[in-house]
């Protein structure tokens, strides 16, 4: 089952494309989510409650290292991917490569586009396709103290 909600760049663009035609929202966010904590899973949670299905862009092993550097991602795309499609409130996975997400926004046309508040909308990549196509831009409350840096940070004090 979960396996079923990681799909190709083409497969999300249909399935969005059938989705719009039922008449549901569509909601778009991406990140890193590696070791998963408390703060993606609320922000997702929120993520998908701005609209009826959530898609969610997850960055591969290669463009995790160039943000965050070589000793990063800690778990491998395959093993976030499940995770990520795992989560009932997450209804499809797409791996991507590119330096920012705005080729697959502009693939599966989000009606939605969210990001944490530690972003303003002239800083999301892909907020000016969406608006122009008379989407949302939104941001929502992030959970204070909760990032997988600072996680990774207090692991590496505790040895």
């Amino acid at each position: 089952m979960t396996e079923s909600k990681i799909i190709t760049r083409e497969q999300a663009v249909a399935q969005a494309a059938e989705w719009r035609a039922e008449g549901q929202q569509i909601v778009f966010t991406n990140g890193c989510f590696d070791i998963v904590h408390l703060g993606h899973i609320d922000y997702l949670e929120k993520a998908r409650n701005l609209g009826d299905r959530l898609i969610l862009g997850l960055n591969t092993d290669a463009s995790v290292s160039c943000i965050k550097g070589p000793l990063r991602p800690v778990v491998n795309e395959y093993a976030r991917a499940r995770l990520m499609a795992a989560l009932e409130f997450v209804d499809a996975v797409i791996l991507f490569g590119e330096p920012t997400p705005l080729e697959l926004i502009e693939a599966v046309q989000p009606d939605v586009l969210v990001k944490g508040n530690d972003y303003t909308i002239d800083t999301i990549v892909g907020a000016d396709f969406v608006l122009a196509r008379g989407g949302r831009v939104e941001t929502v409350e992030l959970v204070p103290g909760y990032s997988t840096t600072k996680l990774i940070e207090r692991i590496r004090q505790a040895f």
